[in-house]
Order: structure tokens, then C-alpha cells, then sequence
């Protein structure tokens, strides 16, 4: 089943989002409350791990740093299962928060953590500018700004005439 979501609106502190799956359902995603910071520590792996529970994994998975790539990201070096990752962190644009959210009921959701921050792992070249994972960093704030109002202000001092 596909998710899509939409934000439409906040009462009491809750998001309220509709989630399509096969038919209309309104689920309520609680962002308040405690949570723990797991900034540093969110990792997104290119490939898929089929368990669902606790692991160790901070005993098996030591990232280290790694000298500079050519695009002069800040690099790192980990193993899993045998192969060589190389990974950089991400940081989260201004204005945006990473959440993980735990299933309470059918329909409602809370924050268990959040994190400002994630580092993408490649296997086979060093993490770039150009991979699709940063790229879609960049889009955020480029979105923000394409949608952001225009002040009076900013169009006297265009440059650009019609």
C-alpha cells in the first residue's frame, strides 16, 4: 500500500493528516511531547535490513572519518556486513525537523524521536553533491524560496524589467 500524506491543519498541538491507502482515513500524528535527540546518530543505508527489534548495532557499526573526497564533503568510512560505506552527514535545512514516529493505534501516531541531521552511506564512490539523496536536501530550500512571497521591497530593487 502506497502513503501519501497532507498536513491540514493543527488543533490542540496535533497535526491533523490524511493518509491515502485503498480509501480515506484520518490519522492524528502527535508531534509534542518527549522525545530523545538522535542527531549523529540516523543513518540511511543503501540496502535493506529485514529485522524488526533491537540490535547492537553501535557494537558492529563504528563509523570513522576518512580523508576528504573531491568534492571536499567531510567523509566517512564504515563496514557492514563485510563492505566498505562511505558516507557524509546531511544537516536538516533551517526551518525543518526530522521526526520517528511510533504507532500508538490504528490511527494515531507519536514522536519518539527526532534528529537534525543524517548521514547517507554509498557503496561503490564517495557520497558527491550530486547523488539524489543530497540533491533532494538542496530542493527543500530551493522550494522555500520559490514559494516564498516577494516584498515590494525586493522587486523595486529587481534588476529585471518587463
Amino acid at each position: 500500500m502506497k502513503v501519501f500524506g497532507k498536513i491540514l491543519g493543527r488543533k490542540g498541538g496535533k497535526h491533523r493528516v490524511w493518509i491515502v491507502g485503498g480509501k480515506m482515513e484520518k490519522t492524528i500524528i502527535d508531534l509534542k511531547g518527549k522525545r530523545e535527540d538522535l542527531s549523529g546518530r540516523v543513518h540511511q543505508l543503501p540496502c535493506c535490513v529485514k529485522h524488526n527489534g533491537p540490535a547492537t548495532v553501535s557494537h558492529y557499526f563504528k563509523p570513522k572519518p576518512s580523508d576528504g573526497g573531491d568534492e571536499g564533503l567531510p567523509l566517512q568510512q564504515a563496514h557492514f556486513r563485510g563492505r566498505l560505506l562511505q558516507g557524509t552527514t546531511l544537516h536538516l535545512p533551517h526551518g525543518y525537523s526530522g521526526f520517528v514516529l511510533a504507532k500508538t493505534s490504528p490511527h494515531k501516531w507519536q514522536t519518539s524521536a527526532t534528529f537534525h541531521d543524517i548521514t547517507y552511506w554509498n557503496h561503490h564512490y564517495a557520497p558527491s553533491p550530486n547523488d539524489d539523496f543530497s540533491r533532494a536536501f538542496h530542493w527543500l530550500t530551493l522550494a522555500q524560496a520559490l514559494h516564498n512571497p516577494v516584498t515590494p521591497e525586493e522587486l523595486a530593487s529587481s534588476s529585471a524589467t518587463l
